[in-house]
């Protein structure tokens, strides 16, 4: 991270003159102060990851209670019908717009403003929890991702303060980054990724980014260790980051390298259009949380039993992240006819786009999930392919959703498993920030929130990329 120094800017020693990069770091990690915190963020990542894993477990059990067991049992038939989403999602409004007025922190961040590196307060953990297990398993169409950095972070204080550590605003930005990493971890299954993520959403650099990142790296892999041991244990899982992708990957050819063009702007165009909608229904949402987030929450509903109305699939298709049915569309590209991507491209990105702005959890699944959709029906194109538009369509929208280019690169060479698409997933996902970056309102800021608010707020929150 750091490099060796160079130029006369680098070399000037003067009394007053900044001190060499390098000095600096060996200055920090010979302090005794961040040594204890690099012990205290490794002990962290134990109970951390524990009890992330168990929030997931305990997100997908009750989302298989809601969207499988209950239609069975009460209606005899596993697959839910059309109307079941408009009964689930307005409750789900409810209760998140009950959180926002009444419990500290609004229940977590706002998704509609993209992932943010601040951790709840200690204060604020009741409200995430509860706005999270009320989105996510009732049908909001987003990811665990966010309350799981918010849950993080909020816990490492939460240890912090029952252990009676320093409260300097340099301990509490290095522990909230050293438990958000560790929880984030357990949902994309790799500390690799979760300390890159972590990275660019902090956005420092030089001798910080190594401060900050030592810690996260830490806790992330001390926490992977245990998480994937005790899963192995238990036998439950949290959900896998690898697509079983429908056949072997293909040689790269020009043709696949011009389509990638397309599809960077296109999926790029979609994705920004979604953003900008959910953030102006997160103004709404502003102005009354209770009414307005039952009525987006109900709107989203509502696309769901249209889809299902319209194709006869399942309304889970466009009410939930994503996860499941990306691994199927992966799986059987073939089993999904063009009215039915398009049906769900449609109507899946309406309810992101409202879920984003009144409920509560994280932007990239369900925006990998677009873009998924949006590849295997630009597949058929002349010297195209499944596989290589599958690859391009998920980086340009996790680059346009989260403006994090390396970690959107990052994390489509872990879901295909392989390295033989990076050409295109890079192509994608740099051609996507450029075509949402040019487009008007790209850069809508996120309102105050309580969640970030006090002292508890890791330094560098306001000014984060990506959080837009």
């Amino acid at each position: 991270m750091t490099q060796p120094q160079a130029g006369p800017e680098r070399e000037d020693t003067a009394p007053g003159s900044p001190r060499p990069e390098p000095d600096v770091l060996r200055r920090l990690l010979l302090s005794t102060s961040y040594r204890r915190v690099l012990l205290f963020s490794a002990l962290l990542g134990i109970p951390i990851s524990l009890i992330a894993f168990w929030f997931l477990v305990a997100l997908h059990q009750l989302e298989h209670l809601m969207w499988d067991h209950l239609p069975k049992t009460l209606l005899g038939n596993p697959v839910p019908p059309w109307w079941w989403p408009l009964v689930l999602l307005p409750l789900a409004g409810l209760i998140v717009g009950l959180v926002v007025v009444r419990l500290p922190g609004a229940g977590g961040h706002v998704p509609a403003y993209g992932l943010q590196p601040g951790g709840a307060s200690p204060r604020a953990l009741p409200g995430v929890v509860i706005a999270a297990a009320a989105s996510l398993p009732l049908g909001a169409a987003l990811g665990p991702e966010a309350p799981l950095i918010a849950l993080g972070g909020g816990l490492a204080l939460m240890f912090r303060d029952l252990a009676r550590g320093s409260t300097e605003s340099q301990n509490t930005a290095l522990l909230g980054a050293a438990g958000a990493g560790a929880a984030i971890a357990v949902v994309l299954g790799n500390p690799v990724i979760a300390a890159v993520l972590l990275m660019e959403i902090i956005g420092v650099g030089g001798p910080r980014l190594v401060a900050v990142m030592l810690p996260a790296l830490l806790s992330s892999g001390v926490g992977s260790l245990v998480f994937t041991g005790f899963g192995r244990w238990t036998g439950l899982q949290t959900g896998s980051l690898r697509l079983p992708l429908s056949g072997p990957f293909p040689h790269l050819d020009t043709g696949d390298v011009g389509w990638t063009l397309l599809v960077g702007v296109l999926v790029g165009t979609l994705v920004h259009m979604i953003q900008c909608v959910g953030r102006l229904a997160a103004g709404l949402v502003r102005t009354r949380p209770v009414p307005f987030t039952v009525l987006c929450a109900l709107g989203a509903g509502a696309c769901a039993a249209l889809y299902t109305g319209i194709t006869g699939r399942t309304p889970a298709d466009v009410a939930s992240s994503g996860e499941g049915t990306m691994a199927r569309l992966a799986s059987e590209p073939a089993s999904w006819g063009i009215g039915a991507l398009l049906a769900v491209l449609a109507f899946k990105g309406i309810a992101y786009a409202l879920c984003l702005g009144s409920l509560r959890g994280g932007p990239i699944f369900p925006a990998l999930f677009l873009g998924a959709a949006a590849g295997v029906l630009l597949a058929p194109l002349p010297g195209f392919g499944v596989i290589p538009g599958m690859a391009a369509g998920m980086a340009a929208s996790a680059g346009a959703a989260l403006r994090l280019p390396v970690s959107s690169v990052v994390l489509v060479a872990l879901l295909l498993g392989s390295a033989a698409m990076t050409p295109v997933v890079i192509l994608a996902a740099v051609v996507a920030i450029v075509t949402t970056e040019l487009l008007p309102g790209a850069h809508g800021a996120p309102p105050p929130e309580p969640a970030q608010a006090g002292p508890e707020a890791p330094a560098g929150a306001d000014a984060a990329p990506g959080t837009r």
